[in-house]
């Protein structure tokens, strides 16, 4: 049969090999994945160009430029570079990452993730990918780039470890893909998929988890900002110091504008590690050298290099009260795990806000543990084979330190909020514990949340009756009586025969005026007589 298409109607797309046909939704998150992975490259190229052009003493040319440009890119994803040009000719590793230098391909690929998981609504015949196709085509786009850029980063004088790049690249694009899509589908928080097990589905629902994890990170943020607080004092206090050994690297306005973006791409590792001197374990600086508020001894004999952040280490020797003063920031951040781990619900009981509170020092440890390991890694192949904090100690430490601090608080503020009330407190309606129970109960009955009751103001006094002041009322005419009528004789009855009765007619109802109540005497009130308005 012969098939009709009328004028202005488009053919359909030729299926492709195998039956299936292309999406042009997916080709652009392809595109939008590799884009991201151009814009982070692109952006470090330019940065690195402009600092080779403004130097007055360039080792290589353009293209290694370009080259240590890709190897740059590729630690902002934690990979491991390699120094070939050292004084001992033994390579030298370089894996300390700076954290805000990872802010950058992360944000970008979130972004291709969110615009690719927006683009088309299903109007007009526009394709919807679903979140897993989402998250698939951008990964594979930003990995596709990512692999060429370590290709060509191993002819520059850092090249990339391939076994780094293996598995630091896709993790990176991973979490951050995901991150993006989970953005852009709303912030769904909705049960586990079906192929996870029943009980663990069940495990998780429980609201212990959502406080855990909302009292680990809180507890994690507290131990960041005395970190924060630790170094800008010490910075502040080598002030001399740290200013000798930044204007002594080097004498001209570009070079000192590289160590300052250095300087402030290590300043989120210098507050973990500062959070890590907190704690207790402290940091490594080299085989043999770690400093902790109790001591540091051993960086004499070590060639540390000569850069700010290094000049506001603490004195070297044994610790003193300044030091140990330090142990308040794990205190406080114990504090923080305690106060968010209480629910206020009346019907849990004390062991398991007391289990939540555990949960979140876990929690708290967990997350310390993954900064430390991120902020952390070597500088060299001997001394500097260790620098920075050690992921296992200041995990350990931060959950021991808040498990400490964390339960007897939760426990304590659990028990001052369900606290019965108090004895001969004279009205138990309006009772503090009475009264939370009985909106508890209102709202769980109503399945939305209501305003919690004022509390009752303090009654007054009644004040003393005052006499009511009548106004004065017109004089009430006199009620005339209305004659009544004579009732019908009715004849007495003969003997035989007995007549019928004559019915006796029933009077009108006599209309009644009421009559007012006698007006009580008013004292001291005059009453004036009403005159009538002349015409």
């Amino acid at each position: 049969m012969t098939q009709v298409i009328e004028r202005g109607t488009p053919l359909p797309a030729p299926p492709r090999a195998g039956g299936r046909r292309r999406s042009p939704a997916a080709a652009a998150c392809v595109l939008g994945g590799a884009m991201a992975a151009g814009l982070g490259l692109g952006f470090l190229a330019v940065l690195v160009i402009v600092l080779w052009i403004s130097s007055p003493y360039p080792d290589s040319g353009p293209g290694g430029a370009l080259h240590l440009a890709a190897g740059l890119w590729l630690l902002a994803h934690g990979t491991d570079l390699i120094r070939y040009e050292t004084l001992s000719g033994v390579p030298a590793p370089v894996g300390m990452t700076p954290l805000l230098l990872v802010a950058l391909p992360v944000l970008l690929m979130r972004r291709a993730a969110r615009l690719g998981s927006a683009s088309g609504d299903g109007s007009d015949g526009d394709e919807v990918l679903p979140a897993s196709a989402v998250f698939s085509a951008v990964t594979c786009g930003y990995l596709a780039v990512g692999s060429l850029a370590t290709v060509y980063a191993a002819g520059g004088p850092m090249p990339a470890d391939p076994l780094s790049a293996a598995w630091h690249l896709p993790l990176v694009a991973v979490l951050a893909a995901a991150g993006g899509v989970w953005v852009a589908k709303g912030r769904p928080l909705g049960p586990l998929p079906e192929w996870v097990p029943k009980g663990v589905r069940r495990a998780v629902a429980r609201p212990r988890y959502a406080l855990a994890l909302r009292s680990g990170a809180a507890g994690a943020l507290v131990l960041l900002g005395g970190g924060v607080l630790l170094v800008g004092a010490s910075l502040a206090w080598h002030g001399a110091e740290v200013q000798g050994t930044f204007l002594g690297l080097t004498g001209v306005w570009s070079g000192r504008f590289a160590v300052l973006l250095l300087a402030l791409a290590l300043i989120p590792n210098a507050m973990v590690w500062g959070a890590a001197y907190a704690l207790g374990p402290g940091f490594a600086l080299g085989a043999g050298a770690t400093a902790t508020p109790l001591g540091f001894e051993g960086a004499a004999a070590l060639p540390l290099p000569r850069f700010p952040l290094l000049s506001a280490l603490p004195p070297q020797g044994p610790g003193s009260p300044v030091t140990w003063a330090v142990g308040v920031i794990p205190v406080a951040a114990g504090l923080a795990v305690g106060w968010f781990a209480v629910r206020r619900a009346r019907e849990v009981s004390y062991g398991e806000t007391a289990l939540t509170a555990g949960l979140g020092s876990v929690v708290c440890g967990l997350l310390m543990a993954g900064l430390a390991g991120a902020a952390s890694g070597p500088l060299g192949s001997r001394e500097l084979a260790r620098f920075g904090p050690v992921w296992w100690q200041a995990g350990g430490a931060a959950a021991a330190w808040t498990l400490a601090v964390a339960v007897p608080l939760a426990v304590a503020v659990h028990g001052w909020r369900n606290r019965p009330p108090a004895a001969g407190a004279g009205d138990e309606w309006h009772a503090p514990g009475t009264r939370d129970l009985r909106w508890e109960t209102l709202r769980r009955a109503a399945g939305a949340p209501l305003v919690p009751a004022p509390d009752p103001a303090p009654v007054a006094a009644p004040a003393p009756p005052v006499p009511p002041v009548a106004a004065p009322v017109p004089p009430v005419p006199p009620v005339r009586p209305q004659p009544q009528p004579n009732p019908v004789p009715v004849p007495e009855p003969g003997p035989e025969p007995e007549p019928d009765p004559v019915p006796t007619p029933i009077p009108d109802p006599v209309p009644v005026t009421p009559v007012a109540p006698p007006v009580p005497p008013v004292s001291g009130a005059r009453v004036l007589s009403r005159r009538r308005p002349p015409l």
